[in-house]
């Protein structure tokens, strides 16, 4: 039976664009490696940050709005990404940070490695994680889901996608079960938690709108619209995404999950060493580009 191998990317929500930019290509050296429009609302861009080659495991994508109003997470909300970082890099890369000023939370320890977090220009938790695999620092290490219930989602977990359950640790309120898919992909670790929440959570600048699941071929993922229909999640019809294909559905507590497919992958419209320094439109907005153009923020990239 087909698995998920990881999280093929994470996407979020913020405020002012250049500000997201400043943050994930300076501060944490991430390339900007597509520059394009949110489908839905083509006067407002949607940016995907990752390794060089915009590799799955590694794209954090972004709806920017620059009079978007502060979000807050909650249960039925993913909580927070992080990024592997090499054993060997994360004293230098907390050494940087605080030669750069930038504040951080930590280190504390969670599972074993050390952990730090640091806030995106719109207080979004974005978690370093010490990692023994890691080769760099552009792929994810795991996405934390906040559940009222854990139960229901780690069973989808475990026995739909087909992840092991690898611990379970409490401190400070917050209980974590940690789950990894099969394999040695990036970003294959989920963590699902549960704590007390003052408030709701609300979308907005600073969350996660949904986590994307990685399908590595157009089978696989019309597989898992037949596994999911029969375990009783009916998923959207398939999307193309331009750079994937998705497919939608709400896991049991609320997350809005995706299963994106690797190809065609993001040279699909340039090429490939000059990923994300060009506006690329779909196709339908073409006719429109001086327009869009016109309404969209000039943008500096390091």
């Amino acid at each position: 039976m087909t698995t998920i191998p990881g999280i093929h990317h994470v996407t979020a929500i913020s405020g002012p664009p250049q500000d997201n930019v400043d943050f994930y290509t300076g501060t944490l050296r991430q390339k900007l490696v597509k520059k394009t429009v949110n489908f839905d609302d083509p006067g407002t861009y949607h940016l995907y940050y990752g390794d060089k080659a915009g590799s799955p495991g590694t794209i954090l994508t972004f709806f920017p709005f620059t009079d978007a109003g502060p979000g807050r997470a909650g249960p039925g909300m993913a909580s927070a990404y992080a990024y592997a970082v090499p054993k060997a890099q994360f004293d230098d890369m907390m050494g940087q940070l605080a030669l750069q000023a930038v504040d951080f939370a930590g280190p504390v320890e969670r599972f074993g490695a050390r952990v730090i977090t640091l806030r995106d220009p719109d207080g979004a938790p974005v978690e370093l994680i010490e990692s023994d695999e890691a080769q760099d620092s552009h792929g994810f290490h795991s996405v934390t889901l906040w559940e009222n219930n854990p139960a229901p989602t780690i069973k989808l977990l475990t026995e739909a996608f087909g992840y092991q359950v690898e611990g379970h640790e409490k401190h400070g309120g917050v209980e974590r079960h940690r789950l990894i898919a099969p394999g040695a992909e990036r970003g294959r670790i989920i963590d699902v938690i549960r704590k007390e929440a003052s408030a709701k959570g609300r979308p907005g600048a600073g969350t996660i709108h949904h986590i994307a699941f990685r399908a590595k071929t157009q089978g696989d993922q019309n597989a898992w619209i037949e596994r999911l229909a029969e375990i009783g999640h009916r998923t959207t019809e398939v999307i193309d995404r331009q750079y994937f294909n998705a497919i939608y559905f709400r896991e049991p507590g609320g997350v809005l999950f995706e299963i994106a497919t690797d190809p065609p992958g993001f040279a699909v419209d340039e090429p490939a060493e000059t990923l994300g320094q060009a506006l690329k439109l779909p196709a339908q907005y073409e006719p429109m580009r001086a327009r869009i153009e016109r309404v969209l923020p000039p943008l500096r990239v390091r």
